[in-house]
């Protein structure tokens, strides 16, 4: 741990003095603790953070990015789609991911670092119960999810399988999500199969270039994004236990995506046939101005695209068939290779693009008083990692799995009744 006067010099030379003004009135146990967070900062770097934030909130707006830059669709040889795939291709895909999956050689990611502040609850988003006649949590879905891939590769394979669970968490979420899993016993996981790690925590600043203080004692801190996720790997030598158990490709996704198909065969299966260091599950784009990333081509390269940086008029240009040509949506659900991500960590981690999001941030005032504020008064700095953007809210997330499982149920032969004995059409389902 550093000294007081090491870290007031190191906050001088940033010009963020202020961190330390309520320093006397703090006891004893409060200075140890504060002292040994200041230390874990990037005491070095926090100048340039601070005035990065300052400088990009203060910026005008830009012309769309992309939109200075040659953008196409993704070139068809890249591409696969479970619907206008032939049914020998589907197969194909399948078998090979049921094989890897098998082999031990897949993991499944999840990026869990957010809180359920936008679903009005304290606790993390992996933990809300969407009102599931079951109750069943995110987590749970997510986890019996992990279990029945791994049997249905047992049982195609004559294996016994380990699909293991990378738990990216921050310091809001760690503590909380590993006291829920310990008290539903891992939702029938093997604990040593469920590694839960930190993604880093970078200071809110406000728009005068200075940190933010949460309390006399505390800095306001917030996850450093999903773009954290590559830094956190290194700090956190998850690649290295990736390499110990033999896994060599990772599903990664989003806590809050109900419907997500954990290890899905088909696409592990479609990404290791192509020899792809990287690949990302698209949905079709609902609307041309639906708010959503769309993965592209710009200037021959594929990447995600955010909405905002593209015009009008390209997002509504059509193809040949009627359908739109940058359709491409982005879900944040991705496949890794373990190659792939060590080159990323050691190549290009410094490159990744810095989203500002302006928020508003609980502080406390000169005068020591605690603030909420009304409007944003802050900016966090989020390493950008092809987010995926949302307007779903817990009661289309209901309806989207309760009308999949319907679906399921009507391909299985079943059929469904309301309380007089009528039978209900694929159409009359929405009204449940």
């Amino acid at each position: 741990m550093r000294s007081l006067e090491e870290v007031e010099s190191l906050l001088g030379s940033a010009g963020q003095s202020h961190v330390l003004r309520f320093w006397s009135e703090l006891s004893e146990e409060e200075r140890s603790a504060f002292l040994s967070e200041l230390s874990q900062l990037d005491l070095d770097a926090l100048q340039g953070h601070c005035e990065a934030a300052a400088a990009a909130a203060a910026s005008p707006p830009q012309p769309p990015a992309a939109e200075q830059h040659t953008i196409e669709p993704v070139p068809e040889d890249l591409v696969g789609s479970v619907l206008k795939s032939d049914a020998a291709t589907l197969a194909d895909w399948e078998n090979e991911g049921m094989f890897q999956i098998s082999e031990g050689r897949v993991g499944v990611l999840l990026l869990a670092g957010g809180q359920g502040t936008r679903l009005g609850v304290p606790y993390p988003k992996g933990m809300y119960d969407v009102g599931l006649p079951s109750g069943k949590t995110l987590y749970q879905i997510q986890s019996e999810r992990i279990r029945k891939i791994q049997k249905l590769a047992d049982v195609r394979h004559d294996s016994t399988c380990t699909v293991p669970w990378y738990i990216m968490t921050s310091e809001f979420t760690l503590k909380p999500t590993k006291r829920f899993f310990e008290e539903n016993d891992y939702f029938g996981l093997d604990p040593s199969n469920v590694v839960m790690f930190e993604q880093r925590m970078v200071p809110a600043v406000g728009f005068d270039g200075k940190v933010i203080l949460e309390d006399k004692a505390k800095i306001a801190m917030a996850p450093d994004g999903n773009g954290g996720l590559y830094q956190a790997l290194a700090d956190n030598k998850v690649l290295e236990d990736m390499e110990r158990r033999g896994v060599e490709y990772l599903h990664v996704y989003c806590v809050d995506n109900i419907l997500v198909k954990l290890a899905d065969p088909h696409f592990i299966g479609f990404c290791v046939s192509k020899v792809a260091d990287c690949g990302a599950k698209v949905v079709a784009k609902a609307s041309p101005s639906e708010a959503v990333g769309v993965v592209c081509q710009v200037d021959g390269v594929v990447q995600v695209v955010e909405y905002s940086e593209i015009r009008p008029e390209t997002a509504e240009r059509q193809g040949a068939d009627g359908e739109l040509l940058f359709s491409a949506g982005n879900i944040c659900n991705h496949f890794f290779t373990r190659g792939f991500l060590l080159e990323v960590i050691w190549e290009h981690e410094e490159k990744l693009k810095q989203h500002i999001a302006l928020k508003k941030v609980p502080f406390i005032d000169e005068c020591g008083n605690h603030v909420k504020p009304s409007e944003p008064n802050g900016i966090k700095m989020e390493k950008f990692n092809a987010d995926g953007a949302s307007t779903d809210t817990p009661t289309t997330a209901r309806r989207s799995l309760l009308a999949q499982h319907h679906r399921w149920a009507l391909a299985a032969g079943a059929s469904f009744s309301d309380e007089h004995g009528t039978t209900l059409l694929a159409r009359d389902w929405s009204g449940f």
